[in-house]
C-alpha cells in the first residue's frame, strides 16, 4: 500500500497541509530552507545599495548640464527610476520574509556596497556610475551564490535585478567611450 503521506508524484501531503496552519508566517513555510535572518540582512544591504544608487543617479541627473548632455541626463534619470524599482522589489521581499526593510538614512552609506558620488564633470559621473554598477553586479552574484537553491523566490529576484545592473554597466561603458 502506498504511503498516505505521499502523492503520486512524491510530494509530502503532510508538509503541504501543515503549510496552511501557520497563517501568521505569511509566505514563509516550514519548508523554507535558507537562513531567513541572514537573507534579510543581505537584502537590507542590497536595499541600502539600491537607495544610494538612486540618490547618486538623481544627483547626476540634476547637476549635469549642457545641450550636448541631454542623452546622458536621460540615461541617468532612467537608471535612477530602475534602481528605485529594485529597491521597492527588495523591500517587498524583506516584508514577505517577515523582516523589516531598513530605510534608515543614518546608516545607508555604511550598509551600501556602492558609494555616493559628487562629481561635477560628466566623464567622472559616468565613471562613478560604472564602478557602482560593477560593484552591484558582483554583490548580486555573491548573494545569488550564497542563497543557492534554498530560497528560489529571492534568487529569481536577484538574478532579474542583476541582469538590469549588467545593462546599466553596458550603458555607462558606452557613454564613457563616446
Amino acid at each position: 500500500m502506498e504511503d498516505m503521506n505521499q502523492l503520486g508524484h512524491g510530494f509530502d501531503v503532510k508538509a503541504i497541509r501543515e503549510a496552511a496552519a501557520n497563517l501568521d508566517d505569511g509566505a514563509v513555510t516550514d519548508g523554507y530552507q535558507a537562513d531567513r535572518e541572514a537573507v534579510i540582512r543581505m537584502l537590507n544591504d542590497a536595499l541600502a545599495t539600491e537607495l544610494l544608487c538612486v540618490l547618486r543617479y538623481k544627483r547626476h541627473y540634476y547637476t549635469v548640464s549642457g545641450r550636448n548632455n541631454a542623452a546622458v541626463k536621460a540615461e541617468f534619470l532612467e537608471h535612477a527610476q530602475q534602481e528605485q524599482e529594485h529597491a521597492d522589489d527588495i523591500a517587498e521581499r524583506i516584508v514577505q520574509l517577515n523582516g523589516s526593510p531598513n530605510f534608515n538614512p543614518a546608516t545607508l552609506t555604511a550598509r551600501s556596497h556602492a558609494e555616493y558620488d559628487e562629481s561635477t564633470d560628466v566623464p567622472s559621473m559616468i565613471r562613478a556610475n560604472l564602478i557602482a554598477e560593477r560593484v552591484a553586479i558582483e554583490s548580486y552574484r555573491q548573494m545569488i551564490a550564497a542563497i543557492g537553491d534554498k530560497d528560489p523566490t529571492t534568487k529569481h529576484m536577484l538574478v532579474r535585478i542583476m541582469a538590469v545592473e549588467e545593462e546599466h554597466a553596458d550603458d555607462m561603458r558606452d557613454l564613457l567611450d563616446k
